[in-house]
């Protein structure tokens, strides 16, 4: 009975690692991202132009950008550059241009509607994102 058990729970580890180590990530031609910057504190929210990255790597499975985090701090790194602290920063990407334009759209709508945010616009001379490659 031990030796079941103990058979059992090697296989089923076998198939998790499997499963976690399929995830691979792959390089695509172009990426669209935009970052969204705001705080609690203030009613001042940036957003960023939409910007291509070439050569962007996303995870194989789901479509999911890699690194997605490392790329809310490039922002958020910008922004603390610039004396700006406390941002909490969001990155969105798609893969075509046309799903980036919607999602840009209304996030922008979401800000502007009512009038009680006062939204800046980050130009890609001031701000541009770079690709991270993962590890």
């Amino acid at each position: 009975m031990k030796i079941l058990k103990y058979f059992l729970c090697l296989i089923t580890s076998v198939i998790i690692l499997n499963v976690t180590a399929s995830a691979k990530n792959k390089c695509v031609p172009k990426v669209y991202v935009f970052g969204l910057a705001a705080s609690f504190n203030d009613s001042i929210v940036y957003l960023t132009n939409i910007q291509e990255l070439d050569s962007a790597w996303i995870d194989d499975k789901n479509d999911f950008l890699a690194n997605r985090s490392d790329y809310s701090y490039q922002l958020k790194n910008y922004f603390e550059s610039q004396n700006i602290n406390h941002r909490t920063c969001i990155v969105s990407y798609a893969l075509k241009r046309k799903d980036i334009n919607k999602k840009y759209q209304k996030i922008k709508n979401k800000y502007t509607k009512g009038g009680n945010f006062d939204i800046r616009y980050i130009n890609n001379d001031d701000f541009k994102f770079s690709v991270i490659k993962p590890e």
